[in-house]
């Protein structure tokens, strides 16, 4: 039997201009995005990346559609986002595979429930398992399965539906450091094959630089774009080797500056994480860590 793998799309650019989200009315107000724009540019790995509670779940939710924007305009190759749709597929943090399914019900089942089940989505969903290394486990249930194969599975069963654009939130959360180091090759590799558009939120840096084509880094509480960054490094990507290269330190220095000026303004004393990496990474180079802070 023939392998189909999944396609990449041609559409899929969201671009998102001076959106503002308010929670709550008068005293109570609480704006979570102010004044935000950036570009999910087609056909790359966008990741976002953002102290922890900023806003970003947010911002899953108005790509999604699932909630409007109180001001500014977000759209999909010009057509602007009024509600969820068939374009966008969202993985949230959380395992949504349905537990009295096997794993291949799961994957099959978005397109039985359009009535598209056929001789190639069945293909498809053979090719994809095989992709994400659960060949062996397609007449297992969830519960017979470890938090990250599920993880695999879910990304199977949203590929199969065929967005224009996949909208990953924080999706290896909690798994165990080594499941989530696989998981990061796996997601990769299927990118990599696809070319879809997609776009990732992470508080992982690392997870980040290793997934991005291109780096968005967010400001704290009500969130903006604080920067921009071109992860530049050469695909395929590798955990044998991807941080190897001088590059990556780079750009994961820029990364934890930016980051940590932002922890700096909620926390006292900042990400004491970051600062190590930098002081560390001065010492190495030669550089001051001042030189290589982008511009606000």
């Amino acid at each position: 039997m023939a392998q189909h793998k999944p396609s990449g799309s041609t559409r899929g650019e969201i671009q998102v201009r001076n959106v503002t989200k308010t929670y709550g009315a008068g005293p109570f107000a609480k704006t979570v995005v102010q004044d935000c724009s950036f570009t999910i540019e087609r056909n790359k790995l966008t990741v976002m990346i953002g102290p922890s509670g900023c806003g970003k779940s947010t911002l899953i939710r108005l790509l999604a559609g699932f909630e409007k924007p109180d001001s500014g305009s977000i759209q999909i190759d010009g057509r602007p986002i009024t509600g969820p749709g068939k374009d966008r597929l969202v993985v949230f943090q959380e395992s949504a595979l349905f537990p009295w399914m096997t794993t291949m019900d799961n994957i099959l089942y978005g397109p039985r429930a359009r009535g598209e089940q056929n001789g190639q989505t069945q293909s498809q969903a053979d090719f994809l398992l095989e992709k994400v290394g659960l060949k062996a486990f397609s007449r297992k249930y969830p519960t017979q399965l470890s938090g990250g194969m599920q993880r695999r599975a879910e990304l199977a069963r949203a590929m199969i539906n065929n967005p224009d654009v996949m909208i990953l939130d924080e999706p290896f959360r909690g798994l165990d450091a080594m499941s989530k180091e696989l998981m990061w090759e796996y997601y990769s590799g299927l990118y990599e094959e696809s070319h879809r558009t997609n776009f990732f939120v992470t508080t992982d840096i690392d997870e980040a630089i290793f997934l991005a084509d291109r780096l968005i880094v967010m400001t704290n509480i009500p969130t903006r774009v604080r920067a921009t960054l071109e992860v530049d490094i050469p695909r395929p990507r590798r955990l044998a080797n991807a941080f190897d290269s001088e590059r990556a330190n780079e750009i994961k220095m820029q990364a934890l500056s930016l980051l940590h000026e932002e922890a700096m303004k909620s926390f006292s004393g900042g990400s004491r994480a970051a600062a190590d990496f930098i002081e560390a990474y001065a010492k190495r180079t030669g550089k001051a860590p001042a030189e290589a802070k982008l511009p606000e």
